[in-house]
Protein backbone atom coordinates (compact mmCIF):
# COMPACT_ATOMS: atom_id res chain seq x y z
CA UNK A 1 0.00 0.00 0.00
CA UNK A 2 1.69 3.59 -0.87
CA UNK A 3 2.00 6.09 1.60
CA UNK A 4 -0.80 8.16 -0.38
CA UNK A 5 -3.39 5.47 -0.44
CA UNK A 6 -2.53 4.95 3.68
CA UNK A 7 -3.29 8.57 4.17
CA UNK A 8 -6.40 8.75 2.23
CA UNK A 9 -8.17 5.59 4.00
CA UNK A 10 -6.84 6.79 7.65
CA UNK A 11 -8.05 10.09 6.98
CA UNK A 12 -11.56 9.22 5.47
CA UNK A 13 -11.99 6.84 8.33
CA UNK A 14 -11.09 9.27 10.89
CA UNK A 15 -13.35 11.83 9.44
CA UNK A 16 -16.38 8.78 9.56
CA UNK A 17 -15.30 8.00 13.01
CA UNK A 18 -16.84 11.74 13.99
CA UNK A 19 -19.15 11.72 11.57
CA UNK A 20 -21.74 10.83 14.64
CA UNK A 21 -20.55 13.36 17.20
CA UNK A 22 -22.97 15.53 17.23
CA UNK A 23 -26.03 12.49 16.86
CA UNK A 24 -24.04 11.50 20.50
CA UNK A 25 -24.79 15.07 22.14
CA UNK A 26 -28.16 14.33 20.92
CA UNK A 27 -29.07 11.03 22.53
CA UNK A 28 -27.40 11.25 26.00
CA UNK A 29 -29.51 12.79 28.19
CA UNK A 30 -27.20 14.52 30.67
CA UNK A 31 -26.40 18.41 30.71
CA UNK A 32 -24.42 19.36 28.06
CA UNK A 33 -21.46 20.39 30.65
CA UNK A 34 -21.74 16.63 31.72
CA UNK A 35 -21.23 15.73 28.51
CA UNK A 36 -18.36 17.47 27.40
CA UNK A 37 -16.89 16.49 30.57
CA UNK A 38 -17.00 12.54 30.12
CA UNK A 39 -16.44 13.27 26.08
CA UNK A 40 -12.76 15.18 26.87
CA UNK A 41 -12.01 13.26 29.82
CA UNK A 42 -12.58 9.55 27.93
CA UNK A 43 -10.94 10.93 24.45
CA UNK A 44 -8.20 12.53 26.40
CA UNK A 45 -7.48 8.83 28.19
CA UNK A 46 -7.64 7.13 25.43
CA UNK A 47 -5.68 9.59 23.35
CA UNK A 48 -3.11 9.13 26.19
CA UNK A 49 -2.41 5.35 26.15
CA UNK A 50 -1.98 5.62 22.58
CA UNK A 51 0.28 7.60 22.87
CA UNK A 52 2.29 6.11 25.57
CA UNK A 53 2.29 3.06 23.46
CA UNK A 54 3.62 4.52 20.18
CA UNK A 55 5.86 6.78 21.59
CA UNK A 56 6.41 6.33 25.14
CA UNK A 57 7.70 9.25 27.73
CA UNK A 58 9.55 10.95 24.44
CA UNK A 59 6.39 11.76 22.81
CA UNK A 60 5.25 13.99 26.05
CA UNK A 61 8.43 15.67 26.24
CA UNK A 62 8.64 16.59 22.61
CA UNK A 63 5.52 18.88 23.36
CA UNK A 64 6.23 19.77 26.70
CA UNK A 65 9.47 21.05 25.21
CA UNK A 66 7.87 22.96 21.71
CA UNK A 67 6.70 25.70 24.20
CA UNK A 68 4.18 28.14 23.56
CA UNK A 69 2.83 26.38 20.42
CA UNK A 70 2.15 23.55 22.36
CA UNK A 71 0.47 25.16 25.13
CA UNK A 72 -1.47 27.27 23.01
CA UNK A 73 -2.46 24.16 21.01
CA UNK A 74 -4.01 22.25 24.22
CA UNK A 75 -6.50 25.13 25.71
CA UNK A 76 -7.53 25.68 22.32
CA UNK A 77 -8.40 21.87 21.80
CA UNK A 78 -9.53 22.00 25.77
CA UNK A 79 -12.19 24.64 25.36
CA UNK A 80 -13.66 23.58 21.76
CA UNK A 81 -15.07 19.91 23.53
CA UNK A 82 -17.71 21.91 25.59
CA UNK A 83 -18.15 24.64 23.21
CA UNK A 84 -19.15 22.14 20.63
CA UNK A 85 -21.53 20.36 23.21
CA UNK A 86 -22.94 23.59 23.61
CA UNK A 87 -23.34 24.73 19.74
CA UNK A 88 -25.24 21.21 19.20
CA UNK A 89 -27.48 21.34 22.33
CA UNK A 90 -28.77 25.48 20.79
CA UNK A 91 -29.12 24.77 17.55
CA UNK A 92 -29.48 22.43 14.87
CA UNK A 93 -26.59 19.87 14.08
CA UNK A 94 -26.53 21.46 10.03
CA UNK A 95 -26.08 24.60 11.51
CA UNK A 96 -23.01 23.53 13.76
CA UNK A 97 -21.62 21.14 10.90
CA UNK A 98 -22.46 23.95 8.11
CA UNK A 99 -20.08 26.83 10.16
CA UNK A 100 -17.65 24.90 11.67
CA UNK A 101 -16.56 24.01 7.33
CA UNK A 102 -15.14 27.41 7.23
CA UNK A 103 -12.70 26.85 9.44
CA UNK A 104 -10.12 26.49 6.39
CA UNK A 105 -11.05 30.85 6.50
CA UNK A 106 -10.28 31.17 9.92
CA UNK A 107 -7.09 29.18 9.44
CA UNK A 108 -5.71 30.92 6.24
CA UNK A 109 -6.39 34.89 8.23
CA UNK A 110 -4.43 33.28 11.14
CA UNK A 111 -2.09 32.49 8.99
CA UNK A 112 -1.72 35.44 7.42
CA UNK A 113 -1.57 37.34 10.42
CA UNK A 114 0.80 34.88 12.53
CA UNK A 115 2.68 33.33 10.20
CA UNK A 116 3.13 35.69 7.47
CA UNK A 117 1.49 33.80 4.63
CA UNK A 118 0.09 35.74 1.94
CA UNK A 119 -3.35 35.28 1.22
CA UNK A 120 -4.04 34.02 -2.89
CA UNK A 121 -6.87 35.98 -5.01
CA UNK A 122 -8.75 32.45 -5.11
CA UNK A 123 -9.05 32.41 -1.36
CA UNK A 124 -10.38 35.88 -0.87
CA UNK A 125 -13.15 35.11 -3.13
CA UNK A 126 -14.10 31.90 -1.65
CA UNK A 127 -14.23 33.46 2.22
CA UNK A 128 -16.72 36.15 0.20
CA UNK A 129 -19.07 33.08 -0.75
CA UNK A 130 -18.20 31.58 2.39
CA UNK A 131 -19.59 34.32 4.72
CA UNK A 132 -22.49 34.61 2.67
CA UNK A 133 -23.27 31.16 3.03
CA UNK A 134 -23.04 31.92 6.91
CA UNK A 135 -25.41 34.80 7.18
CA UNK A 136 -27.86 32.41 5.58
CA UNK A 137 -27.35 29.59 7.90
CA UNK A 138 -27.86 32.46 10.38
CA UNK A 139 -30.60 34.26 9.46
CA UNK A 140 -32.14 30.96 8.87
CA UNK A 141 -31.90 30.49 12.73
CA UNK A 142 -34.40 32.97 13.49
CA UNK A 143 -36.88 31.19 11.34
CA UNK A 144 -37.07 27.43 12.85
CA UNK A 145 -37.49 26.32 16.58
CA UNK A 146 -34.68 23.91 16.78
CA UNK A 147 -31.76 26.60 15.68
CA UNK A 148 -30.54 29.52 17.89
CA UNK A 149 -28.24 32.13 17.33
CA UNK A 150 -26.53 31.23 20.79
CA UNK A 151 -25.57 28.07 19.43
CA UNK A 152 -24.40 29.60 15.81
CA UNK A 153 -22.15 31.65 18.06
CA UNK A 154 -20.70 28.61 20.07
CA UNK A 155 -20.19 26.93 16.85
CA UNK A 156 -18.28 30.21 14.96
CA UNK A 157 -15.93 29.74 18.40
CA UNK A 158 -15.30 26.20 17.86
CA UNK A 159 -14.89 27.00 14.24
CA UNK A 160 -12.04 29.39 15.02
CA UNK A 161 -10.43 27.68 17.80
CA UNK A 162 -9.81 24.81 15.42
CA UNK A 163 -8.44 27.08 12.91
CA UNK A 164 -6.12 28.86 15.76
CA UNK A 165 -4.80 25.47 17.25
CA UNK A 166 -3.98 24.70 13.99
CA UNK A 167 -2.12 27.40 13.18
CA UNK A 168 -0.42 27.22 16.15
CA UNK A 169 0.62 23.24 15.03
CA UNK A 170 2.17 24.98 11.57
CA UNK A 171 4.17 27.27 13.79
CA UNK A 172 6.02 23.95 15.34
CA UNK A 173 6.28 22.23 11.87
CA UNK A 174 9.08 19.54 14.23
CA UNK A 175 6.88 18.23 16.64
CA UNK A 176 3.95 15.89 16.75
CA UNK A 177 0.81 17.99 18.75
CA UNK A 178 -0.98 14.13 18.71
CA UNK A 179 0.79 14.02 22.50
CA UNK A 180 -1.13 17.46 23.37
CA UNK A 181 -4.35 16.35 22.83
CA UNK A 182 -4.99 14.38 26.20
CA UNK A 183 -3.47 16.90 28.01
CA UNK A 184 -5.97 19.57 26.60
CA UNK A 185 -9.19 17.13 26.67
CA UNK A 186 -8.36 15.80 29.72
CA UNK A 187 -7.02 19.09 31.55
CA UNK A 188 -10.74 20.53 30.21
CA UNK A 189 -12.28 17.73 31.66
CA UNK A 190 -10.77 18.49 35.26
CA UNK A 191 -11.76 22.04 34.98
CA UNK A 192 -15.14 21.18 34.38
CA UNK A 193 -14.81 19.04 37.05
CA UNK A 194 -15.12 21.96 39.17
CA UNK A 195 -18.29 23.42 37.96
CA UNK A 196 -20.60 20.17 37.62
CA UNK A 197 -21.85 17.02 38.84
CA UNK A 198 -20.27 14.36 36.31
CA UNK A 199 -21.85 11.33 37.80
CA UNK A 200 -25.60 12.83 37.79
CA UNK A 201 -26.03 10.50 34.17
CA UNK A 202 -28.95 8.26 33.25
CA UNK A 203 -28.15 4.12 33.59
CA UNK A 204 -29.06 3.92 29.96
CA UNK A 205 -26.01 6.87 28.78
CA UNK A 206 -23.49 5.12 30.16
CA UNK A 207 -22.83 3.16 27.38
CA UNK A 208 -23.37 5.54 24.58
CA UNK A 209 -20.94 8.03 27.07
CA UNK A 210 -18.24 5.26 26.68
CA UNK A 211 -18.63 4.82 23.04
CA UNK A 212 -18.80 8.78 22.78
CA UNK A 213 -15.53 9.46 24.13
CA UNK A 214 -14.14 6.28 23.02
CA UNK A 215 -14.75 6.92 18.91
CA UNK A 216 -13.74 11.04 19.62
CA UNK A 217 -10.55 9.90 20.59
CA UNK A 218 -9.73 7.26 17.69
CA UNK A 219 -11.23 9.87 15.26
CA UNK A 220 -8.60 12.33 17.18
CA UNK A 221 -5.82 10.02 16.37
CA UNK A 222 -6.60 9.34 12.89
CA UNK A 223 -7.09 12.80 11.92
CA UNK A 224 -4.09 14.36 13.62
CA UNK A 225 -1.92 10.97 11.76
CA UNK A 226 -3.61 10.07 8.11
CA UNK A 227 -3.06 14.33 7.13
CA UNK A 228 0.70 13.70 7.06
CA UNK A 229 0.63 11.15 3.91
CA UNK A 230 -1.88 13.34 1.51
CA UNK A 231 -2.10 17.05 0.80
CA UNK A 232 -4.06 19.71 2.49
CA UNK A 233 -6.46 20.06 -0.08
CA UNK A 234 -7.29 16.30 0.23
CA UNK A 235 -7.60 16.83 4.05
CA UNK A 236 -9.96 19.53 3.66
CA UNK A 237 -12.00 17.56 0.93
CA UNK A 238 -12.51 14.49 3.08
CA UNK A 239 -13.70 16.45 6.38
CA UNK A 240 -16.03 18.24 4.17
CA UNK A 241 -17.82 14.69 4.63
CA UNK A 242 -18.77 15.39 8.34
CA UNK A 243 -20.69 18.13 6.92
CA UNK A 244 -22.26 16.45 4.41
CA UNK A 245 -23.05 13.26 6.37
CA UNK A 246 -23.40 14.64 9.94
CA UNK A 247 -26.82 16.47 9.57
CA UNK A 248 -28.11 13.42 7.04
CA UNK A 249 -27.19 11.01 9.76
CA UNK A 250 -29.68 13.04 12.57
CA UNK A 251 -32.45 13.60 10.07
CA UNK A 252 -32.31 9.91 9.38
CA UNK A 253 -32.27 8.86 13.02
CA UNK A 254 -33.86 11.75 14.87
CA UNK A 255 -36.17 13.42 12.00
CA UNK A 256 -34.27 16.85 12.80
CA UNK A 257 -34.81 19.08 9.75
CA UNK A 258 -32.60 21.79 9.31
CA UNK A 259 -34.62 24.36 7.31
CA UNK A 260 -34.39 25.39 3.84
CA UNK A 261 -32.13 28.53 4.43
CA UNK A 262 -29.37 26.58 6.77
CA UNK A 263 -29.10 23.80 3.70
CA UNK A 264 -29.02 26.66 1.43
CA UNK A 265 -26.06 28.05 3.39
CA UNK A 266 -24.75 24.88 3.90
CA UNK A 267 -24.41 24.17 0.02
CA UNK A 268 -22.85 27.61 -0.68
CA UNK A 269 -20.44 27.18 2.43
CA UNK A 270 -19.30 23.43 0.95
CA UNK A 271 -19.57 24.29 -2.45
CA UNK A 272 -17.40 27.39 -2.07
CA UNK A 273 -14.59 25.31 -0.31
CA UNK A 274 -14.75 22.29 -2.56
CA UNK A 275 -14.48 24.24 -5.45
CA UNK A 276 -11.40 25.74 -3.76
CA UNK A 277 -9.75 22.53 -2.35
CA UNK A 278 -10.64 21.07 -6.32
CA UNK A 279 -8.66 23.91 -7.89
CA UNK A 280 -5.61 23.40 -5.61
CA UNK A 281 -5.74 19.51 -6.12
CA UNK A 282 -5.66 20.34 -10.50
CA UNK A 283 -2.99 22.61 -10.07
CA UNK A 284 -0.84 19.91 -7.38
CA UNK A 285 -1.15 17.34 -9.97
CA UNK A 286 -0.16 19.48 -12.77
CA UNK A 287 2.94 20.28 -11.19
Amino acid sequence: MSEHLKGLLITTFGVLLVVPDSLFVRLISAEPMVIAFWRSLISGVFVFFIVAFLYGARGFKDVVNAGLPSLIYGILIASTAPAFVLAVSNTSVANVVFILASMPVFATIFSRLFLGEPIKILMIITMAIVAIGLCFITYGSTTIQIASWKGDIWAVYVSVAFAAALTAVRSAKAVSMIPAIPFGYIGGALVLAFFIAPFEVQVDDWNLILMHGTIIGASSCLLTLGPRFISSSEVSLLVLLESVLAPILVWFVLGEYPGQYALLGGCIVIGALSFFNLFNLYKLKKV
